[in-house]
């Protein structure tokens, strides 16, 4: 059975849902009122004054600001690029490259972002609480545009001149040392993360840490994280599928069965077509497994899945899927209702695979005029194993007492290389020339 993967997060600092640009300086007309508290009182850089003194420029500059917040780029661009070119003022051209530099990121040009955010850490003009976080953006656009090892760099610069230590920027390193297998550093900095965060840390940094894990080789601490989190969020999708992919790859597969079933009898966790194949499949792994065991329950279980997903709309009635529960009914050894499945899928069937295995379900069940008919249809339209196909008729005409439609449909099997050894013994146990 194809395992399935874990589903790989975007990345925890990879929504790029950019904080609000700080506000702009004051323009000194209100000075009673009163000065917000600085978000980096302790940083070690020494803060510029701001040279913005024109109050038209600064209306301009908030208008397009305030335009580029509304996703208005068009107007935004007019506005802030002849700042940019032509403007005296460092901060005004800082302060507008910034906001120049979030329209870059919405239109997934981060090269051009990252160079107007670059330049407008160079001017060196901006107050702290700005300054500091356009450089935490550039270690974020670093990442987006994969340059993992320059996001790191700009975050430990960002925490070490900020003197500010924050759950996000352990994440955000936690997710660029992941991105470069580096996966002890990632490990140690998403723990961070958690640890800042407490309650309130984001459920992604434990499935990046859970991959983490699991690519690392250390597959118990993978699945045992996966399942906690998936029963600590019995509601959350991802968690779900996670812990399930785990099971699957550690071969657990009578837990994953459980987390399926608790999962689908709870509703909380809505089940797609995937979810019902991959259950079904399960169960007709363990019937599969002890040769010593009655197969039938499992693979009932495997066909009822099936059934309820049809039932209930998400999953298609596909020739794949219906014969999916043909192969589970096979297993069982319920063969009418494996050829009834196989049959269902033939109308939509691209080749004669269905109707080769509906008539050899037939076959098995002793109903040889209907496995005739089936198996002579797959051959015309198509099979991949046109000798097994043929061999198969032939039992088929045996069983309903035709020797020489038998023979010709061995001799057509001898032209296959694939069954031209069984055929040939066929014919000489059969005292027929080839």
């Amino acid at each position: 059975m194809k395992h399935a993967s874990l589903k790989m997060l975007a990345g925890a600092a990879l929504a790029l849902m950019l904080a609000s640009t700080p506000a702009l300086a004051s323009d000194n007309s209100s000075s009673s009122d009163q000065k917000a508290a600085p978000l980096y009182p302790n940083a070690t850089r020494k803060e510029p004054k701001i040279d913005l003194t024109d109050a038209k420029e600064q209306k301009a500059l908030n208008e397009g600001i305030d335009a580029a917040q509304a996703n208005d780029n068009t107007k935004a661009a007019q506005i802030l690029q002849p700042i940019v070119d032509s403007s005296k003022s460092k901060y005004a051209q800082s302060m507008a490259l910034q906001a120049l530099a979030r329209i870059d990121a919405m239109n997934k040009n981060l090269p051009a972002g990252i160079d107007k955010l670059t330049k407008a850490l160079a001017n060196n003009s901006l107050p702290n609480d700005a300054y500091f976080q356009v450089e935490y953006e550039l270690a974020t656009f670093y990442l987006l545009n994969q340059q993992y090892q320059p996001a790191i760099d700009t975050v430990e610069k960002w925490r070490a001149e900020g003197k500010s230590e924050t759950p996000e920027s352990y994440a955000l390193e936690g997710e660029a040392y992941y991105r470069m297998q580096k996966y002890p550093d990632s490990i140690t900095a998403l723990q961070k993360a958690q640890s800042m965060a407490g309650a309130k840390a984001d459920p992604r940094w434990n499935q990046l840490l859970i991959l983490d894990y699991n690519d690392s080789g250390q597959k118990d601490k993978a699945a045992a994280l996966a399942s906690k989190a998936a029963s600590s969020s019995p509601t959350d999708s991802t968690s779900f599928h996670n812990a399930l992919s785990l099971d699957i790859q550690m071969q657990k597969f009578d837990d994953a069965l459980k987390l399926m079933e608790q999962a689908r009898a709870d509703g909380k966790i809505p089940f797609t077509e995937s979810d019902y194949v991959t259950m079904a499949k399960l169960y007709m792994n363990n019937a599969q497994a002890d040769s010593n065991q009655d197969p039938s329950a499992d693979t009932t279980k495997a066909v009822q899945v099936m059934q309820d997903g049809m039932t209930k709309g998400i999953v298609k009635s596909s020739a794949e899927n219906y014969s999916l529960m043909g192969d589970a009914n096979m297993i069982g050894q319920n063969y009418s209702d494996a050829a009834a499945a196989y049959q269902k899928a033939i109308p939509s069937a691209s080749d004669g695979e269905p109707a080769y295995k509906a008539g050899v379900a037939y076959v098995m069940a002793n109903q040889y005029s209907e496995a005739k008919s089936l198996l002579q249809q797959a051959i015309n339209k198509g099979v991949k194993h046109k000798g097994k196909a043929y061999m198969a008729l032939a039992q088929a005409n045996i069983g309903l007492k035709d020797k020489p439609a038998a023979a010709d449909a061995v001799m057509q099997a001898e032209k296959d290389p694939e069954t031209a050894a069984q055929a040939k013994k066929w014919l000489k146990d059969a005292n027929i020339g080839s």
